[in-house]
């Protein structure tokens, strides 16, 4: 890499998000030998999703051993599914382990990063106004940062409290409230359970039922915990079978679709156990097929929607008034307070931030008709620019943190491609992009997400840029380093 002129000087690398990407990426510079680099967080505090997240019932969807760095393996998870707060500690035990504090700015947002092709580098704008300049720009801010709010008339009308469950607001008491909650994703299926018991009464409008089943969580026993203390290995040997058979149940995602109806007959058994209503079963009855988008997990939910101060709303929204919704069907619910849990603008990417490469192309201008990367790392025109989890490398079937790790070492051989060629930046080529992106289309349409349903896999347009059409082990085997040939390194 070049060196940077003083006047501008920074670092060597910039990482935007202080999520599992940036932390990662960082501890992983670190033990390559780099260690001029700044984190960039626009909040006051490490985590990304796991820290915004802290509604209650947060927790992961994938167990505790596989949703952790290989390279930092922690033996003491309090249950088989960590919370929130666990995997916040774990995340700060990691900053703190490798000494990324000092690396960290906080409340730094970054508003605009721009590309200086004469002098190789990446201006990057802050929020203050502060310039800061790097050779090599990493993005980690994520799929599932910018919360989505629905575009409702009369929304802003609204004199009851209102937050996001991404921006979940801990100073309200929810007791004797009556509360809206719109949206039946993942995050409310975990939020929901822990505040039923506590309002006088809880609408939950939903717009899509999903497919939910039974979550394999329980804490771990003390003699288990004990067992992985002194043998470490066998938290190991437990991440290497979850992980087999996460990698396995990714067969119904991708290559057989057909598969799905074993999963259809768990989902039927578990929504029967708990909801014994006819027409409330009939409300939590998806219209599509299994898998086409997001499955969840919970042992909670149901029995929540079942009790009497609860009710399933699926008539649509039509308009917010001051004190109450109001759906299509003509009907007025009064409520206190209005909780979204309306998951994120998922394919927007690294909005809202202005990136703009050689020639002043914008990207979003490059990604007007739907976000693409080369491996979901790299962009034409924006040299030196690596994302992390980015497009087309969600999971519907494992853990993301695996793939994170391959990227973290292909981004490591771009940078020392970038030494080796002794180059001011590196390209990835626009047709080696575009052969990449169209086979990912058409596999895409072969996997179970395309069966027949909108979600935020996709974009409006129908164009696949969230999810890997295949396994991760396939990943991890075209990320194993890059290719010459794939790039224009510029000197």
């Amino acid at each position: 890499m070049p060196n940077i002129p003083q006047a501008s000087q920074s670092c060597q690398v910039l990482i935007i998000g202080t999520g599992f990407g940036g932390l990662g990426m960082a501890i992983q510079l670190q033990k390559s030998g780099i260690s001029d680099f700044i984190l960039l967080e626009k909040a006051d505090a490490i985590g990304g999703t796991w820290r915004d997240n802290s509604y209650p019932g947060a927790a992961c969807d994938v167990p505790s051993h596989l949703y952790s760095y290989s390279f930092e393996p922690k033996t003491d998870w309090s249950r088989k599914f960590a919370p929130q707060a666990e995997i916040h500690a774990y995340m700060q035990h990691c900053v703190d382990k490798y000494g990324l504090a000092k690396h960290v700015r906080l409340r730094s947002e970054v508003i605009s990063a721009a590309f200086d092709e004469a002098a190789g580098l990446w201006r990057v704008t802050l929020g203050n106004g502060e310039e800061l300049a790097a050779p090599v720009l990493i993005s980690a801010c994520g799929q599932l940062n910018q919360p989505a709010y629905p575009a409702l008339p009369g929304i802003d009308q609204f004199q009851g409290q209102a937050f996001h469950s991404a921006r979940w607001r801990q100073d309200i008491d929810l007791s004797g409230k009556r509360v809206a909650v719109i949206g039946t994703g993942a995050s409310a299926i975990q939020f929901v359970p822990l505040i039923q018991p506590k309002v006088v009464q809880l609408q939950l409008f939903q717009r899509s039922p999903a497919y939910v089943l039974a979550k394999p969580d329980r804490h771990y026993r003390a003699w288990e915990l004990a067992l992985m203390r002194r043998m470490p290995w066998l938290q190991l040997i437990d991440r290497g079978f979850e992980y087999l058979y996460h990698e396995v149940r990714g067969l119904a995602f991708i290559s057989m679709p057909w598969l799905m109806k074993v999963y259809r007959f768990s989902f039927e058994r578990h929504l029967n156990q708990h909801i014994r209503d006819p027409h409330l079963r009939a409300q939590l009855q998806p219209d599509y097929p299994m898998g086409c988008k997001r499955i969840l997990i919970s042992n909670d939910f149901y029995p929540a929607l079942a009790q009497p101060n609860v009710s399933v709303i699926s008539s649509a929204i039509s308009r917010v008034s001051a004190d109450a919704i109001i759906t299509a069907d003509g009907r007025e619910h009064p409520c206190d307070v209005l909780i979204y849990g309306t998951g994120f603008a998922a394919t927007d990417f690294l909005a809202p931030m202005r990136i703009r490469g050689l020639g002043g192309l914008e990207l979003n201008q490059a990604w007007q008709d739907g976000a693409e990367a080369y491996k979901g790392i790299s962009v034409n025109g924006f040299p030196n620019l690596f994302i992390l989890y980015g497009p087309n490398t969600n999971l519907g079937h494992n853990s993301i943190i695996y793939m994170l790790e391959s990227q973290f070492r292909y981004v490591l051989g771009c940078l020392s491609l970038l030494r080796a060629q002794n180059a001011r930046y590196m390209d990835v080529k626009a047709p080696v992009q575009q052969r990449f992106n169209q086979r990912i289309q058409v596999r895409s349409h072969r996997t179970i997400w395309e069966q027949g349903c909108t979600s935020w896999y996709k974009t409006a347009s129908g164009k696949s840029t969230n999810n890997w059409p295949g396994y991760t082990i396939t990943y991890r085997l075209q990320t194993q380093a890059p290719a010459l040939a794939d790039y224009d390194c510029i000197r």
